[in-house]
């Protein structure tokens, strides 16, 4: 079975080209290994000797004590237990049984929580096939957008459902061509599903691949609707934030999501120039969104949780596993260590000690995300 999984990682689609949908193979059981002898990080000398170790294609798990997890004690572990049922909806392999009992728990305190688990799974921290434990956290969020039903002052930027010849012109129009070109505007014509304020948006949305729209109904109420990925027009794409730092507009250092939105206040003339030079364009389908309270599905194909739901690389980490993250938040520097559990990936996040930390949505969300790209070591949790 696979999965096609349209969400560029935030700090990729800033700095970076990347595909705007991949196909990831569903992960294979790991194997166990005879015990290993990473090198030291830095070094070509063998570190402290290793217990038994689990190999898999991109990743080496090497056996732990709960001691090592820095933070273990302090986690409302209790939080993780939604995310934690959501994931045994399609449990990984060798789950099914611990899932099985995890539906039947719920735990009254966090203490109760930290102990389900210790009793029925072990820590392994996660290293690179070379014996790196060092790796990079970053982060997404889906936006939340205000948009209207029809174009009115200041909604005029379209969100298009796919074309009805998209299958027959390959590539499409390019996104210059969609906003100049009469006869690729005439191909779209009636495809409208909401219209949007600001075209950074409406490209957000693209580059995440999915969000939130906030409709205004004409009888003064408002809804939220979500809008999937659905297609794009087969170009490649461009990362706007290299443009600006090709453009020697911004330095590598300064290109986030807020300093490109900032950037395109300060510059109205160049707006469609840097538009523009990201051909690709998506299209989306509406989904009712029944609770708000309630992300969006990820590449295990289950909801995503606020602040415990992470993208990994299934081919290091299966679907469905508990993580342990030790990293920082990007605006504070304060520490970031909770119990996750691995139910997305994207075309950025590859490799061993590598995670996409799901900040939710809202301005905050939008904020943190943006900025984020910390140091990060990982556990994971397995049975016994």
């Amino acid at each position: 079975m696979t999965m096609f999984r349209c969400r560029a990682w935030m700090g990729a689609a800033i700095l970076g080209g990347l595909a705007a949908c991949a196909v990831v193979p569903e992960p294979e059981a790991p194997a166990t290994s005879k015990p290993a002898v990473p090198a030291a990080p830095g070094t070509s000398a063998p570190a402290t000797p290793a217990g038994p170790a689990i190999v898999r294609n991109r990743a080496r798990w090497v056996s732990a004590e709960w001691s090592e997890l820095p933070g273990w004690m302090g986690d409302t572990t209790r939080e993780l237990w939604p995310a934690l049922q959501r994931g045994c909806e399609k449990p990984a392999p060798g789950w099914e049984g611990l899932c099985a009992a995890a539906r039947g728990f719920t735990p009254a305190s966090d203490a109760d929580a930290r102990q389900w688990l210790q009793l029925r799974l072990r820590p392994w921290r996660v290293e690179s096939l070379e014996g790196n434990a060092e790796g990079l956290a970053t982060g997404y969020f889906e936006p939340q957008v205000e948009a209207q039903r029809q174009p009115r002052a200041p909604y005029q930027v379209p969100l298009h459902a796919l074309p009805d010849d998209l299958a027959t012109r390959k590539p499409w129009w390019t996104r210059q061509q969609i906003d100049t070109l009469p006869a690729a505007q005439a191909a779209l014509r009636g495809r409208e599903l909401a219209w949007v304020a600001d075209p950074l948006d409406a490209l957000l949305l693209q580059v995440q691949g999915s969000g939130r729209l906030v409709i205004g109904e004409a009888n003064g109420s408002r809804r939220q609707v979500r809008v999937a990925y659905a297609g794009h027009n087969d170009q490649p794409y461009k990362s706007v934030g290299r443009w600006l730092i090709e453009q020697g507009e911004l330095k590598p250092e300064q290109a986030s999501w807020p300093a490109i939105k900032a950037w395109a206040r300060a510059n109205p003339k160049r707006l469609n120039e840097l538009l523009w030079s990201n051909p690709r364009y998506v299209f989306f389908r509406e989904e009712p969104l029944p609770d708000p309270s309630v992300g969006p599905k990820g590449a295990q194909a289950v909801p995503l949780t606020p602040g415990r739901s992470i993208a990994v690389d299934p081919q290091a980490i299966p679907y469905g596993t508990p993580v342990w993250l030790d990293t920082t938040e990007p605006l504070s520097a304060t520490p970031l260590r909770r119990l996750v559990m691995a139910q997305d990936t994207g075309s950025a996040i590859t490799g061993a000690v590598r995670a996409d930390y799901f900040w939710g949505w809202g301005a905050n969300a939008e904020a943190q995300a943006g900025r984020m790209k910390q140091p990060l070591r990982m556990w994971v949790l397995w049975p016994r």
